[in-house]
């Protein structure tokens, strides 16, 4: 759990909703479900709270309204970034793959050949990416959706998308810099995939539309 920090000025439960613009009474649900620290004890009937707590309520107020967690899978997050054994890369892993939306394809041959073709595509690009991890099963998913769509030839971009995802995923990283710490990373992961990923399909809508002009009309 999120320690005290020693040495941190204490504020009251008034200011600290001040300042994280979260309300009284969501604050008091957060500690009762363990996503947020008690304050400490300055008196039999009072607490005070001190920046950790700050900070911890715009992480859950990120991992709740911009990466559209629940309760439950924001508490998951929490207690693998307050976990000191465990290794960075798999808290990381653990917030990125609770933002990966559940799986709607049910099993049946579509979904068992979709999945080998991710297979196939980790393989051949080399990526050291589970191929049977949420975002594997996301992409196995979209593929049966074309294919049921009558689509499944957009299916040949498959390559193409990827090299632009690497190259995305390499400026995502590049971005991250040098964060305060273990918390401040997950926020930026969060925040950075989510609007990110509008961004780039923002950016892929103005592209379609160049292209579209661009383009010669006989």
């Amino acid at each position: 759990m999120l320690p005290i920090q020693e040495g941190h000025p204490l504020v009251r439960m008034a200011e600290l909703c001040r300042r994280s613009g979260v309300p009284v009474a969501t604050i008091k649900f957060y500690i009762r479900l363990g996503l947020l620290p008690a304050g400490r004890l300055t008196s039999p009937t009072r607490a005070s709270y001190d920046s950790a707590h700050e900070h911890r309520l715009r992480l859950v107020r990120a991992l709740l309204d911009v990466g559209k967690l629940s309760l439950a899978a924001i508490g998951d997050v929490l207690r693998a970034v307050d976990d000191p054994d465990r290794p960075l890369d798999d808290v990381l892993r653990t917030a990125t793959d609770r933002l990966t939306p559940p799986r709607e394809t049910g099993p049946g041959p579509e979904l068992d050949e979709a999945r080998a073709e991710v297979a196939r595509l980790m393989r051949r690009l080399g990526w050291r990416a589970a191929a049977d991890g949420p975002a594997g099963e996301a992409l196995a998913d979209v593929l049966v959706a074309l294919r049921a769509a009558g689509h499944g030839d957009f299916t040949v971009l498959l390559d193409d998308y990827a090299a632009a995802a690497e190259q995305i995923a390499r400026a995502d990283l590049r971005h991250l810099g040098h964060p305060a710490g273990r918390e401040d990373l997950v926020e930026r992961v969060v925040v950075g995939t989510v609007l990110g990923d509008a961004m780039f399909s923002a950016l892929r809508r103005l592209a379609h539309a160049d292209a579209s002009a661009r383009t010669p009309r006989g």
